[in-house]
């Protein structure tokens, strides 16, 4: 089970380290990445960071990903950042509420001169849509939704993951409060659900990555 760390030391980890700065600039931006982010930075969304942008295209590529569910389309940015690691036939299925952020992502993924037939948005609450997906179906699963629904998410992706598929939950450590034990706002709450259930699965290995806002990353057997 998820045992929160000392205040203290939440606070310790507030400040970022000049490694952990490092670490996060190591793969830089290009123009198209740049592009994404302003245009996220037009809607009012808070990206994913540089360092969550190259360990999304990292893990694509290491699971030879061809089927990627992404909750929480946003802008464009961590869509960009998959594409960038999928096989060259792989198919992106992303899902958000606002159609106005999937249309500037399907600007941001024809800037990269993706073609449409990869990727497919579809516009809509994920707990309407996820259940309309296939049994093992997805080689990654990448969760950036609505903090309150990630317990949800969790037992959904176990759901569509195949054997040896990947399930992300962005923003894992929430903006420093997920290690402060005497936090207990909603969002903090949940996510701290989210992490022991998918600590407590048995078809998980889990890990959690301090990369940007934190990403919790499990392989299902």
């Amino acid at each position: 089970p998820v045992t929160p760390a000392s205040r203290s030391a939440a606070k310790a980890t507030s400040t970022p380290s000049p490694s952990w700065a490092f670490s996060e600039s190591f793969v830089a931006d290009d123009d198209t990445m740049r592009l994404a982010r302003a245009a996220s930075r037009q809607l009012a969304l808070t990206s994913a960071s540089q360092g969550v942008t190259s360990t999304l295209t990292f893990l694509a590529k290491l699971v030879h990903a061809r089927a990627v569910v992404e909750i929480g389309t946003g802008a464009g940015v961590s869509g960009l950042a998959l594409i960038r690691g999928m096989a060259p036939d792989g198919i992106l299925t992303g899902i958000d509420l606002e159609n106005e952020h999937q249309v500037a992502a399907r600007q941001i993924f024809a800037a990269e001169g993706v073609p449409t037939r990869r990727v497919r948005l579809i516009a809509g609450s994920a707990l309407n849509v996820l259940p309309k997906l296939s049994d093992g179906a997805y080689d990654l699963v990448v969760v950036d939704g609505d903090p309150l629904e990630f317990v949800e998410y969790v037992a959904q992706a176990q759901r569509l993951l195949r054997s040896g598929g990947v399930l992300v939950l962005h923003h894992a450590l929430w903006k420093g409060l997920i290690a402060d034990e005497a936090n207990e706002d909603d969002e903090t709450l949940i996510i701290r659900e989210s992490l022991q259930a998918v600590q407590e699965m048995d078809d998980f290995t889990a890990t959690l990555l301090p990369v940007g806002d934190g990403l919790l990353v499990a392989v299902k057997a």
